[in-house]
Order: structure tokens, then sequence, then C-alpha cells
């Protein structure tokens, strides 16, 4: 299995980047790809090497304890890998974290894919299992609030986008189509988008192909 990836950004799209290691190009999928853009010189990719019948795919973030949330979310019933980098995408993983923690499923709610009955079982399954993670990720009483509160003032999309997910869902596009485009829709939105605007744009881009 491979554990980390150490080598320069050769292409990035809007899910995934390719690192070229040694001349070998591995297309990893990322919460937000165009952050790899920002470092010179070689980064190092931790990897969540996951094989299924049809494929073998690679899942990648900035630190071993964004990579272990990664998998402990995949443990959850429903939190299929997609599901699970969404969530990554959408907010922080402290904020994330700390909103399991809490028990506010609200705020689960507002990242792309998770609906209630999944925030709530978030919740069950994990908020027990994440009590040793306040150290790394410098996570406490004191700041979880803070964290939450910071998260939602950049999740205004979010929130935004999950009102126009499902008005696409009702259109009779599948949740794998609608997360595939939520990255560029990010790309080309706006903060404040109102969700009419993002649904617009989103069919724009699944339309396009």
């Amino acid at each position: 299995m491979i554990d980390y990836l150490r080598g320069q950004i050769a292409h990035t799209e809007s899910d995934y980047t390719v690192i070229d290691v040694h001349g070998v190009g591995y297309r990893v999928f990322c919460p937000n790809p165009y952050e790899w853009l920002e470092q010179d010189g070689d980064v190092t990719i931790y990897i969540h090497h996951h094989v299924r019948e049809d494929a073998i795919l690679l899942y990648g973030f900035g630190s071993r304890e964004e990579q272990s949330l990664f998998r402990k979310l995949l443990d959850v019933s429903g939190i299929g890998p997609r599901v699970a980098l969404g969530m990554l995408a959408g907010a922080r993983p402290e904020a994330v974290v700390a909103a399991i923690q809490r028990e506010d499923v609200t705020f689960l709610t507002k990242l792309p894919g998770i609906g209630r009955k999944t925030a709530q079982r978030l919740v069950l399954d994990l908020k027990d299992k994440l009590k040793q993670w306040d150290s790394q990720f410098g996570v406490d009483e004191a700041a979880a609030a803070g964290n939450i509160a910071a998260a939602r003032t950049g999740a205004v999309t979010t929130h935004a986008w999950h009102e126009a997910a499902e008005a696409l869902k009702a259109l009779g596009y599948s949740e794998a189509e609608i997360d595939q485009v939520w990255p560029d829709v990010k790309e080309k939105e706006a903060d404040d988008a109102p969700a009419d605007k993002l649904m617009r744009t989103a069919l724009q881009l699944l339309f396009r192909g």
C-alpha cells in the first residue's frame, strides 16, 4: 500500500492533482487540490490507498492527522471516499472534529453530501473515538466554539450549495455527478453566491460534461 508520495506537482484539476515522483505521475484526489500549487519544490502528500473491484484510487492529504480523520470518516456507514473528501473540502479538519464532539448536526448537514441522518450517525459513531484527537488538531473546549464559528463564516457557499445540490438531485443528477462539479463551482463563484446562482453554474458544468 502507498502511504505517502513526495515529488513535484505536475498538473492540477478541480478534484485531483498529479504528483511527479521520479518520472511517474500519480493522480491523487484531494479535498482542495489547488492549495498544492502554492507550494514550491517537492511536496509530501499523505495517501489513503483505496482499492475496489473496478479501480485503484489514491486520496491525498497535507498531514497525517487529516489522513487519519479521512479513514475514521470511512468507518461510518454511508460515508464513502467521495463524501469524506467533500466533508474535508467543505471545512477544516479541526472544525469537523469539533462539530462531531459538540453534536452540531446543523453544521455537519451544511457539508456536501451529508444529510441529517448521516450527520447523526457521524456523531453517534465517532464522538467518543475522536476525543484523543483534541491535541492532534489543537481542539479544546474553549476553542471548539471558535473553530465552528470560523468554519460557519467560511461556509456560506457550502450552505447555499446544499440547497443547490438538493435541487439538482430533484432534476435527476446523482450525488457523484453533483460532488464532482462542486470544486469547480467554488472556484467560479463568490463565497456569498446564492443557491440559484450556484445551481446555474453547476448545470453549465454538468451540461459541458
